[in-house]
């Protein structure tokens, strides 16, 4: 269920380098790099632990810069899990659409304690 994870962090180059070291040993390596984010795994396909600059531009710190996220089978999914989050009372971080030109569409929320979420579809 669980597509990828975010941690923040103040250095990409070093982290990309120590988490791709970290679980080399699994076959995982960076799949995707769009600047201030990198997935790391073993295919876009299975979970990845992704590693960012936090996007409020603050210092990383536990919690600035960490989600879950969650995979859809499509947009619609994505639109109507997004939708159904809002109803239960999460507050919008970022309504549904495409974030990177055909390769990610995500939507992100907050739930009722704060913790960000994110629905997406690679593709």
């Amino acid at each position: 269920m669980i597509g990828y994870s975010t941690i923040g962090v103040s250095n990409m180059e070093n982290a990309k380098q120590f988490y791709s070291d970290l679980f080399a040993d699994q076959g995982a390596s960076v799949q995707m790099d769009v600047g201030r984010i990198a997935f790391i795994g073993t295919s876009p396909a299975s979970p990845m632990l992704a590693v960012c600059e936090p996007y409020d531009g603050q210092a990383c710190a536990a919690g600035n810069g960490t989600m879950v996220a969650f995979a859809a089978q499509s947009k619609p999914e994505v639109d109507a899990m997004y939708n159904k989050a809002i109803s239960l009372g999460a507050t919008d971080e970022g309504a549904p659409g495409q974030r990177v030109p055909d390769r990610f569409y995500g939507s992100y929320v907050r739930d009722p304690d704060g913790n960000k979420l994110c629905f997406f579809i690679f593709g």
